[in-house]
């Protein structure tokens, strides 16, 4: 494949890019599934990373978005920021899939209520109750759907605002294992009397937690002549939403002892519709905190650096947090081993391409590269192995060309 010889910033990942096509950028596409457990057709959002192909061994972990519609456009843009765009690797490249709503109450409420005040009427609260059915469908009918259609890891992360936000909790706490980590945001926790509010706080005594991440954001929802500590004091029907939320981040750091890996902010800025987009942020930074490879200007330069080893123990202590064995992206190995082939760090280099090698043996893209090194080093025999085998997993003309030159040249 063509070379793409990078400087030190941009080598540590290609830049993702958003597919386009007929001069319009897309972002995901909108799929549907027929859902036997809530009797209707349901849409989903789907994005998928810019290095996925049908034909690609790399997988995903996945994050559910409920208020999908809503939410979209900013977590997937975040996500690409943050995994992608200016080689950054703060956050794992993400299948998203976002959650539209057809009865926002039904579905998102765990339990029934005639009626709520002051934020919610018996006009509206009709078809409340639904939550948990509403889970069995993700649980049941959309994960297994995702899992069939794109290439996912067992890594789920599911995100909520506001009454989705309560969704959340109610999965956390009585649905723990069912993903991995959960964003919580302003989540409605005075619904029906604080029921699940008093649930979760016995359920935070006794239950284990272990292998669970939970971040949640707290808008500030007071008005100007009450704050933070004033707040929890008070007993008016207009505060209820954030004591009902502060009383929840109370008792989870109350609860040490049941292995929640856990961190909550207030945002003294934000209120109920501005929160997501900044909660969302600081909470794919609390819970990837450990999975940025950081590089230095050493790391290219002192040949006795061992780069390779570098790489493995950094991702063999990720995989140990995430539950299952991660590692370094092709792509960005493969422009580490051009930028070291450019500074004639051969060692370096065929140690990188052979990484890429032993991780993604069905990737032609690794063999061609790796081609390209024994080329550099004057091992013509070797080069043209690779060459064959990458063309043996697919047919390409440049490498075909390159083969045959070399061949030529022998």
């Amino acid at each position: 494949m063509k070379k793409l010889i990078l400087s030190i910033l941009t080598a540590i990942l290609s830049l993702g890019a958003l597919a386009q096509k007929d001069n319009k950028v897309t972002i995901g596409t909108i799929d549907s599934i027929q859902s036997k457990i809530l009797n209707e057709q349901r849409k989903i959002w789907v994005y998928v990373p810019s290095s996925w192909n049908a034909d690609s061994k790399q997988r995903y972990p996945v994050v559910y978005l409920l208020d999908g519609d809503a939410h979209f456009y900013s977590v997937v843009g975040m996500i690409q920021q943050l995994s992608q765009v200016n080689g950054n690797t703060i956050s794992p490249e993400m299948i998203v899939v976002g959650i539209p709503n057809t009865d926002r109450t039904r579905d998102l409420t765990p339990t029934h209520v005639d009626a709520d005040p002051p934020f919610i009427d018996s006009a509206s609260s009709k078809t409340s109750g639904g939550g948990e059915r509403f889970v069995s469908f993700i649980e049941k009918e959309l994960m297994p759907r995702i899992d069939s259609l794109y290439s996912t890891q067992p890594y789920k992360m599911l995100i909520g605002h506001s009454l989705g936000g309560l969704t959340v909790m109610n999965v956390a706490i009585n649905h723990t294992k069912l993903f991995n980590s959960y964003i919580c945001i302003d989540p409605s926790m005075w619904w029906d009397k604080m029921n699940l509010l008093n649930t979760t706080k016995k359920s935070l005594r006794e239950k284990n937690f272990s292998g669970t991440t939970l971040y949640l954001g707290i808008a500030n929802t007071m008005n100007e002549s009450m704050d933070i500590t004033k707040v929890r004091s008070d007993t008016s029907i207009g505060t209820k939403h954030i004591r009902s939320i502060l009383d929840l981040d109370k008792n989870i750091k109350d609860q040490k002892q049941n292995g929640l890996r856990y961190e909550s902010k207030y945002y003294s800025n934000d209120d109920h519709g501005s929160v997501p987009l900044i909660a969302e942020y600081d909470a794919f930074r609390f819970i990837f905190s450990k999975y940025r490879f950081k590089l230095s200007f050493k790391d290219f330069t002192d040949p006795t650096v061992d780069l390779v080893n570098k790489f493995e123990k950094h991702y063999q202590e990720v995989s140990k947090l995430f539950g299952y064995k991660l590692y370094p992206p092709e792509n960005m190995i493969n422009g580490l081993g051009y930028e070291c082939l450019q500074r004639n760090q051969y060692p370096k280099a065929g140690g990188l391409f052979k990484l890429n090698v032993d991780n993604y043996p069905e990737s032609f893209n690794v063999y061609d590269s790796y081609g390209d090194y024994f080329l550099a080093i004057g091992d013509k025999p070797k080069a043209i192995e690779c060459f064959k085998k990458s063309l043996s997993i697919q047919e390409n003309t440049t490498i075909r060309e390159k083969l045959n030159k070399t061949l030529q040249g022998k």
